[in-house]
């Protein structure tokens, strides 16, 4: 009798005859381990699955087995007594009073594994009463969506993207704020950095290492700029052609080198 083979033989094994019914028996047990198994970790996931019925508790598994209460931030969840924050002081050039910005933050799962804090509220305070209704009305909306919950890191971008049509102002650090709204996206920004809502944007080793390298160069020519200012020749002293020194004034009427005496006159 021929036998066709339409597919390629890539492995083969040499079976003996009284091998056969051992081979059946072990895998029509494999099999039944695997059903088990399968049909196991199917009730287990569609277990994990199962969304909460109304007043049962969210339970959460970590890798070792342990289950949790989760607590997520919704705007149904009541503020405690007591919340902890932080207060930004933002000072302007364009106002002669600063604001203080307190942002306050609740505690979910305190106590657990999963405890994190997350922004519940903000408030704004300042002696200048020109934008007292913006305030107002600002701190509310960004506090209602604190207590909203998901994702509220979308309120930096938003805030920072405000530009003031009168122009901005820079910081005493140098960095170019386009408006009042701006900064206030950038304090909020850092405080989500603070409590590990954003990850705080890093330099790959070879920015860091190119940065590094044009810091010290500037700190080198500083040094430079600074050994030569150190002169004991007057202040506002001309280079001289000759000697190539900071020593040139104008002395009898005419310019004269303190160091080496050339001078314009003879």
């Amino acid at each position: 009798m021929t036998i066709k083979i339409d597919r390629k033989i890539i492995k083969y094994q040499v079976q003996k005859p009284e091998d056969k019914p051992q081979d059946k028996a072990a895998d029509k047990a494999s099999e039944a381990r695997a059903a088990a198994a399968k049909a196991a970790s199917e009730a287990r996931i569609a277990a994990e699955a199962r969304a909460p019925q109304p007043g049962e508790p969210e339970l959460v598994r970590d890798k070792n087995g342990h289950t949790a209460k989760v607590i997520r931030m919704h705007e149904r969840l009541e503020r405690p007594e007591v919340l902890i924050g932080s207060t930004y002081k933002i000072k302007t050039p364009i106002s002669d009073h600063a604001m203080y910005v307190t942002i306050n933050d609740i505690v979910l799962n305190e106590g657990t594994e999963y405890e994190q804090r997350r922004p519940f509220e903000v408030f704004i305070n300042s002696k200048n009463l020109d934008h007292f209704q913006w305030i107002v009305a600002l701190t509310r909306i960004i506090s209602a969506v604190f207590r909203k919950g998901g994702d509220v890191t979308f309120l930096v971008e938003e805030l920072k993207a405000v530009f003031d049509p009168r122009g901005g102002y820079w910081q005493p650090g140098g960095k170019f704020m386009p408006s009042i709204i701006a900064e206030l996206g950038y304090v909020i920004e850092k405080h989500l950095q603070t409590i590990g809502l954003i990850r705080k944007t890093q330099l790959d080793p070879h920015q860091q290492k190119l940065v590094d390298e044009k810091r010290a160069e500037f700190q080198a020519r500083a040094r430079q700029a600074d050994a030569f200012a150190k002169s004991h020749f007057p202040e506002g002293a001309q280079l001289c052609g000759r000697c190539s020194t900071a020593a040139v004034v104008m002395m009898d009427g005419c310019m004269t080198c303190l160091n080496c005496g050339d001078s314009k006159c003879g």
